[in-house]
This record gives C-alpha cells, structure tokens and sequence, in this order.
C-alpha cells in the first residue's frame, strides 16, 4: 500500500500542486493543500478505474478542497496586501500566461486549467465538475475572451 501510494504521490505531486497553487496563491497554502488531498487519498482506500480516473479524484478533491479554504471566515478578514506579499517571490516565477489565467474567476480558472494544462476535453470537464457540456464550452469561450482583453 505505501509503495502504490508514493509512486501515485511522486507522480501527481506537482500536477496537484499547480492547481493548488493557482487557487491558493501562496506556496504554504497550496502545499497544506496538496497534503490534505493526498491525505484524503491515502485514507479513502477507493479503487480506480485507471490512471486517469485516480488524476482526475486527484484534481476535483484538491480543487474542491481548495475552494473551501477560500471561503473560510478568517481568509475573507485578510487584506490584498497579505496575499500579494505572501505570493510576492512565487508569483514572479510564474510565467505570465499562467498568471492570466490565476486571476480569471474560478469557474473559468478550473475550467481552463482543466482543458490547457491537464488536457482534458470539454465532455471530461462536463462529468469532473458536475455541469453540461455547453456550459464548459461557454466558461473555455468566455475565459479565452478574457484573457485575449489582457493579452492585448
């Protein structure tokens, strides 16, 4: 069991923790984040259908996870400030696409990290997050209006 679960852990570690990271937007909570999912996995003992079943219970349990640590009373009480300073050194490694689509809203940030960084089409996306086709087509359309706007 602890084999399959390091070789699952060193596999998905930095997938997880880029989503992390993109709801976070601190390295300290992304990683508590990504621990907590891998946790959760740990003590889940669910089997998978394939290895993309596992990546995918991966990305909907961090992302979901992370969602509810952005709605928690005490974050809400922390200025921009804080969060700008915290993310300060990490932000300026990330390159400027991936900070784009950091600062779109979160039903199109999951939405377009889903489809460009993990791969997943829009039917994948519909069955991860629980909503029609077509409303994921039209988060990808209007998150890639929003981030053209940037761009130019």
């Amino acid at each position: 069991m602890e084999q399959e679960f390091t070789k699952v852990y060193e596999r998905y570690v930095d997938d997880i923790f880029r989503l992390c990271f993109s709801f976070m937007k601190n390295q300290m909570d992304a990683e508590d984040a990504v621990q907590e999912t891998f946790l959760k996995y740990f003590y889940s003992h669910k089997e998978f259908e394939n290895p993309d079943h596992l990546k995918a219970w991966l990305i909907v349990t961090a992302s979901n996870h992370c969602k509810d640590l952005l709605k928690q009373w005490w974050r809400k009480k922390r200025s921009l400030d804080e969060y700008e300073e915290a993310a300060g050194e990490e932000m300026a490694e990330a390159d400027d696409m991936m900070e784009l689509v950091m600062s779109l809203p979160e039903k199109y940030k999951t939405a377009v990290y889903l489809y460009y960084y993990e791969g997943y089409d829009s039917r994948e996306i519909a069955r991860l997050l629980h909503k029609p086709d077509s409303t994921i087509r039209t988060y990808l359309q209007k998150a890639r209006k929003i981030l053209k706007q940037e761009l130019l």
